[in-house]
Protein backbone atom coordinates (compact mmCIF):
# COMPACT_ATOMS: atom_id res chain seq x y z
CA UNK A 1 0.00 0.00 0.00
CA UNK A 2 2.64 2.53 1.03
CA UNK A 3 4.88 1.56 -1.90
CA UNK A 4 2.10 2.56 -4.29
CA UNK A 5 1.51 5.81 -2.40
CA UNK A 6 5.24 6.49 -2.28
CA UNK A 7 5.49 6.22 -6.06
CA UNK A 8 2.90 8.97 -6.34
CA UNK A 9 4.45 11.16 -3.66
CA UNK A 10 7.88 10.83 -5.26
CA UNK A 11 6.52 12.58 -8.36
CA UNK A 12 6.54 15.83 -6.40
CA UNK A 13 9.34 17.93 -4.82
CA UNK A 14 10.47 16.31 -1.53
CA UNK A 15 10.06 19.31 0.74
CA UNK A 16 6.62 20.19 -0.66
CA UNK A 17 5.30 16.64 -0.34
CA UNK A 18 6.71 16.36 3.19
CA UNK A 19 4.42 19.10 4.49
CA UNK A 20 1.51 18.03 2.29
CA UNK A 21 1.56 14.43 3.54
CA UNK A 22 1.95 15.35 7.21
CA UNK A 23 -0.80 17.97 7.03
CA UNK A 24 -3.09 15.46 5.32
CA UNK A 25 -2.36 12.89 8.02
CA UNK A 26 -3.12 15.52 10.66
CA UNK A 27 -6.55 16.13 9.13
CA UNK A 28 -7.39 12.41 9.18
CA UNK A 29 -6.18 12.12 12.78
CA UNK A 30 -8.66 14.77 13.92
CA UNK A 31 -11.34 12.09 13.73
CA UNK A 32 -11.15 9.83 16.76
CA UNK A 33 -12.00 6.56 14.96
CA UNK A 34 -9.43 7.30 12.24
CA UNK A 35 -6.72 8.06 14.80
CA UNK A 36 -7.50 4.85 16.63
CA UNK A 37 -7.38 2.86 13.39
CA UNK A 38 -4.05 4.40 12.37
CA UNK A 39 -2.67 3.64 15.81
CA UNK A 40 -3.64 -0.01 15.45
CA UNK A 41 -1.92 -0.16 12.06
CA UNK A 42 1.29 1.65 12.92
CA UNK A 43 1.95 1.19 16.64
CA UNK A 44 3.91 -1.92 17.60
CA UNK A 45 2.08 -4.36 19.83
CA UNK A 46 3.28 -6.84 22.40
CA UNK A 47 4.82 -6.61 25.82
CA UNK A 48 8.26 -5.55 26.96
CA UNK A 49 8.87 -2.76 24.45
CA UNK A 50 9.61 -0.11 27.07
CA UNK A 51 13.23 0.80 27.73
CA UNK A 52 14.71 2.82 30.60
CA UNK A 53 17.61 5.08 29.60
CA UNK A 54 18.89 8.11 31.58
CA UNK A 55 16.05 7.55 34.02
CA UNK A 56 13.56 8.17 31.20
CA UNK A 57 10.89 5.68 30.21
CA UNK A 58 10.94 5.20 26.44
CA UNK A 59 7.82 3.41 25.24
CA UNK A 60 10.04 1.73 22.65
CA UNK A 61 13.59 2.13 21.37
CA UNK A 62 12.78 3.52 17.89
CA UNK A 63 12.81 7.29 17.47
CA UNK A 64 12.59 9.82 14.67
CA UNK A 65 15.74 11.86 14.12
CA UNK A 66 15.98 15.64 14.06
CA UNK A 67 15.14 17.43 10.85
CA UNK A 68 11.79 15.80 10.17
CA UNK A 69 9.68 17.83 12.61
CA UNK A 70 11.90 20.86 13.00
CA UNK A 71 9.23 23.06 14.57
CA UNK A 72 7.26 20.62 16.76
CA UNK A 73 4.28 20.79 14.42
CA UNK A 74 3.43 17.09 14.16
CA UNK A 75 4.00 15.54 17.58
CA UNK A 76 0.46 14.16 17.89
CA UNK A 77 0.69 12.56 14.48
CA UNK A 78 4.13 11.05 15.12
CA UNK A 79 2.94 9.65 18.43
CA UNK A 80 0.08 7.97 16.55
CA UNK A 81 2.66 6.38 14.26
CA UNK A 82 4.23 4.61 17.22
CA UNK A 83 7.56 6.37 17.66
CA UNK A 84 9.11 5.96 21.09
CA UNK A 85 10.73 9.37 20.86
CA UNK A 86 11.10 12.26 18.43
CA UNK A 87 13.81 14.89 18.19
CA UNK A 88 12.54 18.31 17.21
CA UNK A 89 14.82 20.84 15.56
CA UNK A 90 17.51 21.63 14.92
CA UNK A 91 16.31 24.72 16.83
CA UNK A 92 18.29 27.97 16.82
CA UNK A 93 17.76 31.05 19.04
CA UNK A 94 16.42 33.17 16.17
CA UNK A 95 14.13 32.00 13.41
CA UNK A 96 15.94 31.54 10.12
CA UNK A 97 14.82 30.49 6.62
CA UNK A 98 17.68 28.10 5.93
CA UNK A 99 19.34 27.67 2.57
CA UNK A 100 17.77 28.39 -0.79
CA UNK A 101 15.39 25.86 -2.33
CA UNK A 102 15.56 23.26 -3.70
CA UNK A 103 17.51 21.82 -0.76
CA UNK A 104 16.20 18.28 -0.35
CA UNK A 105 16.77 15.60 -2.98
CA UNK A 106 15.98 11.90 -3.40
CA UNK A 107 18.28 9.20 -4.74
CA UNK A 108 15.77 6.33 -5.02
CA UNK A 109 18.19 3.86 -6.61
CA UNK A 110 20.24 3.91 -3.40
CA UNK A 111 17.36 4.63 -1.00
CA UNK A 112 19.10 7.83 0.00
CA UNK A 113 18.51 11.54 0.45
CA UNK A 114 20.74 14.58 0.10
CA UNK A 115 19.82 17.66 2.08
CA UNK A 116 21.27 21.11 2.58
CA UNK A 117 18.43 22.56 4.64
CA UNK A 118 20.57 24.88 6.76
CA UNK A 119 18.76 24.81 10.13
CA UNK A 120 15.53 26.34 8.84
CA UNK A 121 13.26 26.71 11.88
CA UNK A 122 10.85 29.07 13.66
CA UNK A 123 13.24 29.91 16.49
CA UNK A 124 13.46 28.82 20.11
CA UNK A 125 10.62 30.95 21.50
CA UNK A 126 8.02 29.76 18.97
CA UNK A 127 9.06 26.12 19.25
CA UNK A 128 9.02 26.29 23.05
CA UNK A 129 5.45 27.60 22.98
CA UNK A 130 4.31 24.64 20.86
CA UNK A 131 6.13 22.18 23.10
CA UNK A 132 4.55 23.67 26.20
CA UNK A 133 1.10 23.24 24.70
CA UNK A 134 1.84 19.64 23.71
CA UNK A 135 3.26 18.72 27.11
CA UNK A 136 0.16 20.12 28.81
CA UNK A 137 -1.94 17.75 26.70
CA UNK A 138 0.47 14.84 27.17
CA UNK A 139 1.66 14.76 30.80
CA UNK A 140 3.82 11.98 32.15
CA UNK A 141 1.57 8.96 32.79
CA UNK A 142 1.45 7.34 36.22
CA UNK A 143 3.56 4.21 36.81
CA UNK A 144 2.07 1.11 35.26
CA UNK A 145 0.37 2.93 32.38
CA UNK A 146 1.77 3.09 28.83
CA UNK A 147 4.40 5.80 28.44
CA UNK A 148 4.01 8.81 26.20
CA UNK A 149 6.31 9.58 23.31
CA UNK A 150 9.40 11.38 24.60
CA UNK A 151 10.67 14.55 22.95
CA UNK A 152 14.30 15.50 22.49
CA UNK A 153 15.50 19.01 21.74
CA UNK A 154 18.14 19.18 19.03
CA UNK A 155 19.86 22.58 19.31
CA UNK A 156 22.26 24.55 17.15
CA UNK A 157 23.59 28.00 16.37
CA UNK A 158 22.29 30.64 14.00
CA UNK A 159 24.14 31.03 10.74
CA UNK A 160 25.01 34.65 11.56
CA UNK A 161 26.59 33.72 14.91
CA UNK A 162 30.38 33.53 14.88
CA UNK A 163 31.87 30.26 16.11
CA UNK A 164 33.53 31.95 19.08
CA UNK A 165 30.05 32.98 20.28
CA UNK A 166 28.34 29.71 19.41
CA UNK A 167 28.17 28.62 23.06
CA UNK A 168 25.78 31.50 23.72
CA UNK A 169 23.34 30.24 21.07
CA UNK A 170 23.37 26.73 22.51
CA UNK A 171 22.79 28.12 26.00
CA UNK A 172 19.87 30.26 24.79
CA UNK A 173 18.15 27.28 23.17
CA UNK A 174 18.85 25.09 26.18
CA UNK A 175 17.19 27.56 28.55
CA UNK A 176 14.21 28.20 26.26
CA UNK A 177 13.36 24.52 25.74
CA UNK A 178 14.46 23.13 29.10
CA UNK A 179 11.05 22.69 30.74
CA UNK A 180 9.43 21.13 27.67
CA UNK A 181 11.84 18.50 26.36
CA UNK A 182 13.03 15.27 27.92
CA UNK A 183 16.65 15.45 26.76
CA UNK A 184 18.94 17.59 24.61
CA UNK A 185 21.15 16.87 21.62
CA UNK A 186 23.92 19.32 20.74
CA UNK A 187 24.26 19.47 16.97
CA UNK A 188 27.71 20.54 15.84
CA UNK A 189 27.86 18.10 12.95
CA UNK A 190 25.53 19.31 10.21
CA UNK A 191 27.47 19.95 6.98
CA UNK A 192 24.97 22.61 5.87
CA UNK A 193 25.89 25.53 8.16
CA UNK A 194 29.26 27.04 7.21
CA UNK A 195 31.92 26.38 9.83
CA UNK A 196 29.64 24.39 12.15
CA UNK A 197 31.65 21.18 12.04
CA UNK A 198 34.69 23.07 13.31
CA UNK A 199 32.86 23.16 16.66
CA UNK A 200 33.58 19.44 16.97
CA UNK A 201 37.15 20.37 17.84
CA UNK A 202 37.83 19.54 21.46
CA UNK A 203 38.32 23.03 22.91
CA UNK A 204 35.28 24.53 21.16
CA UNK A 205 33.14 21.58 22.13
CA UNK A 206 34.26 21.66 25.76
CA UNK A 207 33.18 25.30 26.09
CA UNK A 208 29.69 24.55 24.77
CA UNK A 209 29.10 21.37 26.75
CA UNK A 210 30.47 22.68 30.05
CA UNK A 211 28.19 25.71 29.87
CA UNK A 212 25.17 23.49 29.23
CA UNK A 213 26.12 21.20 32.11
CA UNK A 214 26.40 24.29 34.30
CA UNK A 215 22.89 25.41 33.26
CA UNK A 216 21.63 21.91 33.95
CA UNK A 217 22.88 22.12 37.53
CA UNK A 218 21.50 25.63 38.02
CA UNK A 219 18.02 24.65 36.92
CA UNK A 220 18.11 21.50 39.02
CA UNK A 221 19.13 23.48 42.09
CA UNK A 222 16.43 26.07 41.39
CA UNK A 223 13.87 23.22 41.18
CA UNK A 224 12.86 24.29 37.66
CA UNK A 225 12.88 20.64 36.63
CA UNK A 226 15.09 17.59 36.90
CA UNK A 227 18.40 17.69 34.98
CA UNK A 228 18.07 16.96 31.30
CA UNK A 229 20.30 14.30 29.73
CA UNK A 230 22.80 15.95 27.40
CA UNK A 231 23.84 14.20 24.20
CA UNK A 232 26.19 15.10 21.37
CA UNK A 233 25.47 14.39 17.70
CA UNK A 234 28.63 13.74 15.70
CA UNK A 235 29.55 13.49 12.04
CA UNK A 236 30.51 10.18 10.42
CA UNK A 237 33.41 11.87 8.65
CA UNK A 238 35.61 12.45 11.70
CA UNK A 239 39.14 11.10 11.73
CA UNK A 240 40.11 8.54 14.36
CA UNK A 241 42.07 11.25 16.16
CA UNK A 242 39.02 13.53 16.23
CA UNK A 243 36.88 10.66 17.48
CA UNK A 244 39.38 9.96 20.24
CA UNK A 245 39.18 13.61 21.32
CA UNK A 246 35.40 13.47 21.49
CA UNK A 247 35.42 10.21 23.43
CA UNK A 248 37.95 11.61 25.90
CA UNK A 249 35.87 14.77 26.37
CA UNK A 250 32.63 12.81 26.74
CA UNK A 251 34.14 10.74 29.53
CA UNK A 252 35.79 13.76 31.14
CA UNK A 253 32.59 15.84 31.47
CA UNK A 254 30.25 12.88 31.98
CA UNK A 255 28.26 13.39 28.79
CA UNK A 256 25.04 11.38 28.92
CA UNK A 257 25.10 10.01 25.39
CA UNK A 258 26.25 10.30 21.77
CA UNK A 259 24.17 10.21 18.60
CA UNK A 260 26.14 8.41 15.90
CA UNK A 261 25.80 9.77 13.33
CA UNK A 262 24.70 12.79 11.31
CA UNK A 263 24.76 12.84 7.50
CA UNK A 264 27.96 12.39 5.51
CA UNK A 265 29.61 14.53 2.85
CA UNK A 266 31.27 11.41 1.42
CA UNK A 267 29.57 10.11 -1.76
CA UNK A 268 31.86 7.10 -2.34
CA UNK A 269 29.23 4.58 -1.24
CA UNK A 270 26.74 5.64 -3.90
CA UNK A 271 26.09 3.61 -7.02
CA UNK A 272 27.37 4.97 -10.33
CA UNK A 273 24.08 6.50 -11.47
CA UNK A 274 23.42 8.06 -8.09
CA UNK A 275 26.94 9.53 -8.10
CA UNK A 276 26.15 11.26 -11.37
CA UNK A 277 22.92 12.60 -9.90
CA UNK A 278 24.68 13.70 -6.70
CA UNK A 279 27.20 15.67 -8.76
CA UNK A 280 24.28 17.47 -10.39
CA UNK A 281 22.70 18.16 -6.99
CA UNK A 282 25.84 19.61 -5.47
CA UNK A 283 26.73 19.97 -1.78
CA UNK A 284 24.68 18.54 1.08
CA UNK A 285 24.55 15.76 3.62
CA UNK A 286 23.91 12.23 2.40
CA UNK A 287 21.65 9.94 4.44
CA UNK A 288 19.98 6.58 4.04
CA UNK A 289 21.31 3.20 2.90
CA UNK A 290 24.74 4.48 1.78
CA UNK A 291 25.39 5.77 5.31
CA UNK A 292 24.92 2.40 7.02
CA UNK A 293 28.51 1.13 6.87
CA UNK A 294 30.22 4.37 7.86
CA UNK A 295 27.83 5.26 10.69
CA UNK A 296 27.90 1.73 12.09
CA UNK A 297 31.70 1.73 12.05
CA UNK A 298 31.75 4.96 14.07
CA UNK A 299 29.15 3.55 16.46
CA UNK A 300 31.13 0.36 17.06
CA UNK A 301 34.38 2.28 17.56
CA UNK A 302 32.87 4.53 20.24
CA UNK A 303 31.23 1.58 21.97
CA UNK A 304 34.54 -0.29 22.05
CA UNK A 305 36.60 2.66 23.27
CA UNK A 306 34.13 3.62 26.00
CA UNK A 307 33.60 -0.02 26.99
CA UNK A 308 29.87 0.56 26.66
CA UNK A 309 29.85 3.16 29.43
CA UNK A 310 28.03 5.82 27.36
CA UNK A 311 24.56 5.12 25.90
CA UNK A 312 24.66 5.46 22.11
CA UNK A 313 21.83 6.42 19.79
CA UNK A 314 22.31 4.84 16.37
CA UNK A 315 21.32 6.88 13.34
CA UNK A 316 22.11 6.19 9.72
CA UNK A 317 20.76 3.60 7.29
CA UNK A 318 18.09 1.95 9.46
CA UNK A 319 15.20 0.65 7.37
CA UNK A 320 14.14 -2.64 8.95
CA UNK A 321 14.73 -5.11 11.76
CA UNK A 322 17.95 -6.48 10.26
CA UNK A 323 19.44 -3.00 10.09
CA UNK A 324 18.37 -2.44 13.68
CA UNK A 325 20.06 -5.65 14.79
CA UNK A 326 23.33 -4.53 13.18
CA UNK A 327 23.21 -1.31 15.15
CA UNK A 328 22.39 -3.07 18.40
CA UNK A 329 25.22 -5.54 17.85
CA UNK A 330 27.55 -2.57 17.31
CA UNK A 331 26.55 -1.07 20.66
CA UNK A 332 23.37 0.95 20.12
CA UNK A 333 21.07 1.60 23.08
CA UNK A 334 18.41 3.45 21.06
CA UNK A 335 17.68 3.72 17.34
CA UNK A 336 16.73 6.66 15.13
CA UNK A 337 15.23 6.62 11.66
CA UNK A 338 14.76 9.43 9.18
CA UNK A 339 15.42 8.45 5.58
CA UNK A 340 14.15 4.96 6.39
CA UNK A 341 10.85 6.54 7.39
CA UNK A 342 10.61 8.29 4.01
CA UNK A 343 11.19 5.07 2.07
CA UNK A 344 9.39 2.57 4.32
CA UNK A 345 6.52 4.73 5.51
CA UNK A 346 4.62 4.90 8.82
CA UNK A 347 4.98 1.16 9.42
CA UNK A 348 8.74 1.47 9.87
CA UNK A 349 8.54 1.39 13.69
CA UNK A 350 6.39 -1.73 13.62
CA UNK A 351 8.74 -3.39 11.10
CA UNK A 352 11.79 -2.73 13.23
CA UNK A 353 10.22 -3.86 16.48
CA UNK A 354 8.95 -7.10 15.01
CA UNK A 355 12.31 -8.69 15.80
CA UNK A 356 12.47 -10.76 19.01
CA UNK A 357 15.51 -8.79 20.22
CA UNK A 358 14.55 -5.24 19.22
CA UNK A 359 11.04 -5.95 20.39
CA UNK A 360 12.08 -7.35 23.72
Amino acid sequence: MYRFLRNILFLFPPETVHYFSMNAFRIFCRFGPARKLFGSWFCPGGQGLEKMVWGLRFRNMVGLGAGFDKNALYLDELQTMGFGFVEIGTVTPLAQPGNEKPRLFRLPRDKALINRMGFNNDGAVAVAARLKKWRNKNPDPPPGEPGRMLVGGNIGKNKITANEDAWKDYATCFSALYEYVDYFVVNVSSPNTPGLRALQQKDSLRKILLRLQELNREKRDALVAGPRPLLLKIAPDLTREELEDIIELALEIHLDGIVATNTTIDRASLGDKSKVRSDEIGPGGLSGRPLMEKSTSVLAYIHEKTKGSIPLVASGGIFNENDAMRKISAGATLLQVWTGFIYEGPVVVKKILGHPVTGR
